[in-house]
């Protein structure tokens, strides 16, 4: 569906960000029409649902009207309205699973529907954590399929998205990002807007790796967390191994009476519970 007004810059289309823009004059049709449905259902059927229960032997509870009242604005708001609806009934959130390669998509609490995946090779992961969606876009670029839901990782630019090899579905092959079918990807795509959840589940640690100064990744997400747990780190929890943390590092270091260096090898991780 398609409705634009190029002067005043408000569509409702299922290509573009879904809820954000309705055109006025097919709002105000809308509302006139769920007005004029709930009245007739006040004055014509809600009486009768009410009679009938009585007639039946059963007591009518204060409230019996608008009780049904209530589930039927629903069920109509939900069939003209159903991605407002669903919004406003609970909350969309993914959980990406790099061990297994499968997205889950959530509302609330409630797993509604999962997709197979492809993520990263184990020299380029995807990044473990919690993240949001930051960016949508079509037709992002060569290689990204025909849809791109960009995360808010501090270190580098990874994101949900279509391609145009879908035989790496299901394995480790990308440089990160998580990939989908095209088709699973344009499913997904209205229902999650920008600032939805997205937790990435898997290995933090990789190897474990010794990490130095210009590395980046979750699992120098992780040390610089466990650093400032301890007291030695404040700085951003960003996971990029900058200055700062390896200041933190040589001050840990050196409290623990650890050979002066600046980098995290396996002393290191032992000391922090890694």
């Amino acid at each position: 569906m398609s409705c634009r007004f190029e002067s005043e810059k408000v569509f409702l289309s299922a290509d573009d960000t879904p809820g954000s823009y309705v055109c006025p004059k097919v709002l105000l049709y809308l509302k006139r029409l769920v007005f004029s449905l709930t009245l007739s259902f006040l004055l014509f059927f809600a009486p009768g649902l009410a009679n009938a229960k009585a007639s039946e032997g059963e007591a009518t509870p204060a409230g019996c009207q608008v009780i049904s009242f209530t589930a039927f604005f629903r069920s109509l708001t939900s069939s003209l309205f159903p991605a407002a609806t669903a919004n406003a009934s609970s909350s969309a959130a993914l959980l990406v699973d790099t061990t297994r390669c499968r997205l889950i998509l959530f509302w609330g609490t409630t797993p509604r529907a999962s997709y197979p995946v492809a993520t990263g090779k184990p020299e380029t992961p995807t990044p473990v954590g919690s993240w949001q969606i930051k960016r949508k876009a079509m037709n992002w670029g060569n290689g990204f399929g025909t849809r791109w839901l960009g995360l808010d990782v501090p270190w580098g630019i990874y994101g949900i998205h279509g391609t145009n090899k879908p035989y790496t579905i299901g394995g480790y092959e990308s440089a990160g990002c998580i990939r989908m079918f095209n088709a699973d990807v344009e499913v997904l795509y209205p229902l999650v807007q920008p600032k939805t959840p997205v937790i990435i589940v898997g290995s933090i640690l990789r190897g474990p790796r010794v990490l130095r100064e210009g590395d980046c990744g979750s699992d120098v997400m992780e040390i610089q967390r466990l650093l400032r747990r301890h007291g030695y780190y404040h700085g951003q929890v960003d996971g990029n191994f900058g200055d700062e943390t390896k200041q933190a590092v040589m001050r840990f270091r050196k409290a623990h009476r650890l050979p002066p260096d600046d980098c995290v090898d396996d002393p290191v991780y032992r000391l922090l519970g890694l």
